[in-house]
């Protein structure tokens, strides 16, 4: 049970690498451990996983993981220096044989809602695609 409903936020600069994928994703997990949310681990690392993909195959330079906590409602968002607007999420109608394309498409499934916003870090404009889920009780 969690001890405070204390907001709290992290930020991971990586770069661009894909192998950056695999390092947020643990670092998103040891995060939720510590902060006794562990329940949403799998969906959330899911959602890690796209968001930070798509910010280090489609901009180019460095890019962050923010992991954020306030009000029971854990936001994960990848920002990336690419100014420009993310696609519209497909649909799951790609060919099985199909390597990408349906990021947004399962961001927008899995999460309660997801978005977009124009964002500057590190002196360097871009972008950062958010998507949001709801601390339901697990216990």
């Amino acid at each position: 049970m969690p001890e405070t409903d204390a907001p709290w936020e992290y930020t991971l600069y990586i770069p661009a690498d894909p192998r950056a994928v695999t390092v947020c994703r643990r670092t998103l997990r040891l995060i939720l451990g510590l902060h006794h949310l562990p329940h949403l681990t799998e969906t959330a690392e899911l959602l890690v996983s796209e968001l930070v993909s798509n910010a280090v195959r489609h901009a180019q330079g460095p890019a962050a993981l923010r992991v954020r906590y306030r009000d029971r409602v854990l936001q994960v968002g990848a920002w990336d220096g690419d100014p420009q607007p993310p696609e519209p999420p497909g649909k799951f109608d790609r060919p099985a044989e199909a390597e990408s394309g349906r990021g947004l498409a399962l961001v927008r499934a899995c999460a309660d809602t997801w978005g977009w916003q124009p964002l500057s870090r590190l002196g360097r404009r871009g972008k950062l695609v958010w998507c949001e889920l709801g601390v339901a009780q697990a216990w």
